[in-house]
């Protein structure tokens, strides 16, 4: 959960800047497939005596064989063979949490703008580098450079780990795991990718296949023996670490509020976060009384899951009290402000996970359920500025998507006047900037995002955010400013289009996007879309969907409707998520007793309206089918 307030700082000159390079997605400047890194692969088995399966299984378990620009994951590891080193990558200042927003975002009581203390870092014994560098008589800085010789070096640590042992689980697990539950769930994930196979091109134009062996089994484990406790899937591993409800002085609490849902509250959504911090740290503040709170923590090195809440119980994670009561916040071990990548074993165990939670709460899987801290709307026009922007542009929300079983894309005709946005995440790369606190231009990567700009022209300016910039201006190209960008998976009603620009209409005005037909960024699709009816000429939006103040009990005062500031006139449309109802979780004090569900006759309308959904009454608009 980054702050944005840093990054929206940017002066005006770099802001100009930036606008004229438009947000170019520029593809990876990649030579012409080779199966070099196949061939890597096959010599550093032999030479080390692995078998070829088990490297590259583990290799793909780890980076999926890319070599992410010779980037560090959010575990401070490099290459496809993810060697961390901690020396280069470097540790975070503080916790997400520092900033403006509210993690509460509740009118009734005063915000909470929780201090962390300095990070700390991972556990030594993650520092492979140093390792694999003794083994092979080599430096760091080339086996976090070089590809061949960071292949050779997972070879010689999984050798090293094999120790003549008959079967090569007990070394996956350790490579993978940095405790044995862990890295029984990683060796796992690797084994079942052997079974079934895969072949990709890797970021850097590598062709690279694991071929499938159906008869391979799983040396040891079939399931996970998690704690009584935890609302987990069996197929991973989880632990509980709870977060405290504890009284605190002052007519004081925290770190949650008790509840009851899903008997209480629908849940809805499904909010993914990442920590801006790593996995002793985090696990230390989800600890905190007088922190804040989200349901569960995912680790990147090897997927390992601890729950904190709850799911019947609201965390404290999301910045709007009424996504907060109806969400379950997942929180991944990563840096979003960092342009840092993320690691297969934290997809996988992060999408059982959700996979798990939404079939349990009956939550679809699509991207206006299963959102972004990024996608969260301020609660009123004074909250927009500081909402946070994780997981940021580099979660590849498509392969999240495929691993969820729920593929983004490909439903619709040619011309629909409804499109799904779904670029190739490893060809396209935005020019961001902000990366850094110089504001120095990010690591080219693969990115999920995908930029408008004002007109059907890259030196365009992008559009005008006047919730993100209230001191006026267009939107730019830092990382944390989501104003003028759309996410993968998001839908969006077509506005217009102009040879191989489309535009869609977005928070109130037409943002254009390049998107040739034959490297197309977005996908036709089929749904429902709003507009206003018939005879008004503009109508509110909202950040959140409270009852109507005679909804409330007399000892409750009533929580304000407050519009947000933007504009949604005649003639626009955006896609429709489904009515919902109006809804207020009044808990303010530590008794429990005291909580009440304020629900009211007002139906509203859930959109997306810009990159972050947003509200409308259900009486100010119409549907119409999009096809």
């Amino acid at each position: 959960m980054p702050m944005s307030s840093r990054s929206l700082s940017r002066t005006a000159a770099l802001a100009a800047a930036v606008a004229l390079l438009g947000g170019l997605a520029i593809a990876p400047a990649h030579a012409a497939t080779t199966d070099q890194r196949q061939r890597d692969f096959t010599a550093a088995a032999e030479e080390f005596g692995v078998p070829l399966d088990v490297l590259l299984g583990v290799s793909y378990l780890e980076s999926r064989w890319d070599f992410n620009g010779g980037t560090p994951s959010t575990a401070a590891g490099y290459g496809p063979m993810h060697l961390t080193d901690l020396r280069e990558a470097g540790v975070a200042g503080t916790h997400h949490d520092v900033g403006s927003e509210d993690p509460r975002g509740d009118d009734a009581r005063p915000a909470l703008h929780p201090q962390a203390g300095p990070d700390v870092p991972p556990q030594a014994g993650l520092q492979t580098v140093d390792e694999a560098a003794q083994l092979l008589k080599t430096d760091a800085k080339t086996l976090r450079t070089d590809t061949t010789q960071n292949i050779r070096g997972g070879a010689a640590l999984l050798a090293k780990y094999h120790l003549g042992k008959t079967d090569w689980y007990d070394a996956v697990a350790r490579y993978g795991g940095a405790d044995q539950a862990a890295g029984q769930t990683f060796a796992d994930e690797v084994f079942a990718t052997i079974k079934s196979g895969v072949s990709r091109t890797t970021d850097d134009g590598q062709q690279v296949t694991l071929a499938a062996t159906p008869g391979v089994t799983v040396p040891q484990h079939a399931e996970v023996a998690n704690p009584a406790n935890v609302e987990c899937p069996r197929t991973v591993t989880c632990e509980s670490v709870p977060a405290p409800y504890q009284e605190l002085p002052g007519n004081d609490y925290g770190n949650h509020d008790l509840a009851n849902r899903p008997a209480s509250q629908k849940i809805d959504h499904i909010v993914i976060h990442d920590t801006e911090g790593y996995w002793d740290s985090v696990l230390k503040l989800a600890q905190d009384p007088t922190y804040v709170s989200w349901n569960y923590t995912v680790r990147s090195a090897d997927g390992l899951i601890a729950q904190h809440v709850p799911t019947k119980d609201v965390a404290w994670h999301a910045g709007n009290w009424y996504i907060n009561a109806k969400s379950i916040g997942v929180e991944h071990e990563g840096f979003a402000a960092k342009g840092t990548w993320y690691t297969e074993a934290m997809y996988r165990s992060s999408a059982k996970l959700v996979g798990y939670l939404a079939r349990k709460y009956d939550i679809p899987l699509d991207r206006a359920h299963i959102i972004g801290h990024d996608n969260v709307p301020g609660t009123i026009p004074s909250t927009i500025a500081g909402m946070h922007w994780d997981p940021g542009p580099y979660w590849d929300w498509s392969h999240y998507f495929d691993l969820l079983g729920a593929p983004l894309g490909g439903f619709g005709l040619p011309g629909s006047s409804l499109v799904t946005i779904d670029p190739d995440f490893a060809k396209n790369q935005p020019a961001f900037t902000g990366c850094d606190s110089a504001g120095t231009p990010c690591t080219p990567r693969g990115s999920e995002a995908v930029v408008l700009h004002s007109q059907p022209s890259e030196s365009s300016p992008l559009l005008v955010d006047v919730g993100l910039h209230p001191a006026g201006g267009p939107s730019t190209m830092d990382v944390a400013d989501v104003g003028s960008r759309v996410a993968t998976g998001q839908q969006y009603a077509v506005a217009g289009t102009s040879g191989d620009w489309t535009a869609i209409w977005y928070l109130g005005q037409k943002g254009w996007f390049h998107n040739p037909r034959k490297a197309s960024v977005a996908k036709p699709a089929i749904g429902l879309v709003v507009t206003p009816k018939p005879g008004l000429a503009t109508i509110p939006v909202y950040g959140r969907a409270y009852p109507e103040p005679e909804a409330y009990p007399a000892n409750l005062t009533p929580q304000a409707i407050t519009p947000l500031p933007y504009t949604l006139a005649a003639g626009q449309k955006y896609s429709s998520a489904g009515v919902v109802g109006s809804e207020y979780y009044s808990a303010t004090t530590f008794d429990v007793a005291d909580h009440v569900v304020v629900k009211g006759k007002l139906k509203y309308v859930q959109i997306q309206f810009g990159h972050r959904i947003a509200f409308v009454k259900a009486d100010d608009v119409r549907f119409l089918p999009a096809f």
